[in-house]
């Protein structure tokens, strides 16, 4: 079987064909680092995350790169807002974004370069694109001048003056075209500069992604990601440019997600319903807001609401009831050894899903398919520790497919594991005082326990 991935750029699905054969050179945008990122872009975090690892597990090798945007107009106000430098907050927030990817299960990738670290490369791109006559100099900044691509506008299949409607567009007073778009703003007083062939200044927003894909990745990519947002202006203009520079294409295949509503309502800053995954992640378990980033095809519109992240903590509690029962099934000592089982077929269901444009509903549909077959196989009478661990290890390599794999706090895990032995010391002495009030603390710790005939399981909020 052959993966198929919908490309934006020619509007239909293509069997994915690599540059070198094997391997995935793949580049997502990153965040822009002046706050905490929200749901919406994690949205686009976690959809790129879950593409890498599939990959992986198909058996490619993935080179992955997503960038940092350290210098904006974005950082600027923040750092005048807190009375602090840019450097500051980029650092501050840098931070903050391991963090809370780290929280919801986004793997780092290969090379997260930042603008303030490829300036180098981002002055002699655009240096290129003066020399070859496709930018120009214009009172200290630097423009790319859109005419003279001839297949501008490939990817958002629109003309220039449809373009420009409605979008973000650059700002400077010496444009020749009315798309043409900075690459190079002159330095403003109270601005971080650098200095360049065209005096002091910064790079304009797109020509970084551009340079960062030229030095870590090489002149042309497999896949290039990003928000369904990022087709224009950003990935129009990273075309137009790359492409004129390189006279090659920038990626074979563009990937866009689609957007998250909030209470069916589009999210955005007029409405201030965004939120913050740092704030959701004390309200929900990360895993149920990571399977609700996943629960749908990435390409499709998705609503959050309290509702739905209630169904979706229900789904982990039972995937994890589930698994939890396996283990502990696992330890007793009286199983016969009996044959593995043969799940092959679930194999194959989750394997089609994810070849068709990585199909995360299906395939976690097929997820939950095989909690409910384990949950009757652990109520039939036909257990085996051969049976069990075929179950273990498809979970096993399925959780961690989909970054669901649990997360364990180390610090308080043995202190859990001791409370529930003492508890369980404490019933068979009939002691049933003290094994409530040991109960009540797990609670409070949020962690459940329940007594079943192979022993006691635990499990967190």
């Amino acid at each position: 079987m052959a993966i198929r991935l919908y490309n934006s750029l020619t509007g239909k699905k293509e069997t994915l064909e690599t540059i070198e054969p094997g391997v995935v050179k793949m580049y997502s945008c990153g965040p822009t680092v002046y706050n905490f990122f929200h749901i919406g872009n994690a949205r686009a975090f976690v959809t790129f995350d879950m593409i890498r690892r599939y990959l992986k597990y198909r058996g490619y090798e993935v080179k992955f790169v997503q960038n940092f945007t350290d210098v904006d107009d974005k950082l600027i106000n923040k750092a005048n807002e807190l009375k602090t430098t840019v450097e500051a907050v980029a650092n501050r927030f840098i931070e903050e974004y391991f963090i809370d990817a780290k929280t919801i299960g986004i793997e780092e990738a290969d090379v997260h370069p930042r603008v303030t670290g490829t300036m180098e490369e981002i002055i002699a791109f655009i240096d290129g694109l003066v020399q070859t006559g496709y930018a120009y100099v214009a009172g200290g900044d630097v423009l790319f001048e859109t005419p003279k691509f001839k297949e501008y506008g490939k990817l958002s299949k629109q003309s220039l003056d449809e373009l420009l409607s409605g979008s973000r567009v650059e700002v400077s007073d010496y444009k020749r075209h009315a798309t043409d778009f900075v690459l190079w703003k002159a330095a403003k007083p109270g601005e971080p500069w650098w200095d360049s062939p065209w005096g002091k200044g910064r790079p304009g927003w797109h020509i970084e992604c551009s340079a960062m894909i030229h030095k870590h990745l090489g002149d042309h990519i497999d896949i290039h990601g990003g928000g369904h947002d990022l087709i224009f202006p950003h990935h129009e203009n990273e075309i137009a440019q790359s492409e004129s520079l390189l006279g090659e294409p920038l990626a074979r295949y563009f990937m866009h997600n689609g957007y998250i509503n909030i209470n069916n309502e589009k999210m955005s800053k007029s409405l201030g319903n965004s939120i913050n995954v740092r704030d959701l992640a004390k309200k929900y378990d990360p895993r149920a807001l990571r399977l609700f980033l996943i629960s749908a095809q990435y390409r499709n519109p998705i609503n959050f609401s309290d509702d739905v992240m209630q169904q979706m903590m229900a789904a982990m509690q039972r995937i994890d009831a589930s698994y939890e029962h396996v283990v502990l099934r696992l330890k007793s000592p009286y199983l016969p050894e009996g044959e593995a089982i043969d799940l092959s077929d679930f194999e194959n269901r989750l394997v089609e899903a994810m070849d068709d444009d990585f199909n995360s509903a299906i395939a976690t549909g097929v997820l939950f398919d095989l909690v409910r077959e384990i949950n009757l196989y652990l109520r039939s009478d036909e257990i085996t520790r051969k049976g069990l661990l075929s179950y273990k290890e498809k979970l096993d390599s399925w959780l961690e497919l989909y970054g669901l794999e649990q997360q364990e706090r180390a610090s308080d895990k043995e202190e859990i594991e001791r409370l529930v032995a003492e508890r369980t010391q404490a019933r068979l002495a009939r002691n049933f005082a003290k094994s409530d009030e040991i109960r009540d603390e797990l609670i409070k710790m949020g962690v459940h326990v329940e007594d079943t005939a192979q022993g006691t399981r635990w499990w967190r909020d």
